[in-house]
């Protein structure tokens, strides 16, 4: 499933952009390729993140992959309900599995990130 209200980026991360507020998370496609997700290493509110930079990682039954910021700026807000329950995002990536809300330090960034219909392309090859 693709979301056409959000942007991606080829490692999987979705972006929802409200204001200067980005919420980021892991796309459907990710969750299922991962398996069941175990265990969140989350950033802290007030945390800088860089385009581009891991911000934290996931650990599943079959592997650990780092989340890679899509965007720069300062953490606002993170999903807390994943500390005890990070199986969220297997259940619900796009709606109650996001991760944090990055206050955008540089907008233009986000036109780097794909479309839907580019996203599609790469998680159909």
């Amino acid at each position: 499933m693709v979301l056409n209200d959000l942007l991606y980026t080829e490692t999987h991360e979705w972006v929802r952009v409200e204001g200067d507020i980005a919420t980021i998370g892991i796309t459907d496609y990710a969750q299922h390729e991962l398996g069941d997700i175990v265990y969140m290493e989350m950033p802290e509110v007030g945390d800088e993140v860089t385009k581009g930079v891991p911000f934290g990682s996931i650990e599943a039954v079959k592997a650990v992959e780092d989340i890679n910021s899509p965007v720069s700026g300062e953490i606002v807000e993170i999903n807390s309900i994943l500390e005890s329950s990070p199986e969220t995002i297997n259940q619900s990536a796009f709606e109650e599995g996001w991760i944090v809300k990055i206050k955008l330090s540089d907008s233009s960034e986000l036109e780097e990130l794909l479309k839907p219909e580019a996203y599609k392309e790469i998680i159909e090859d």
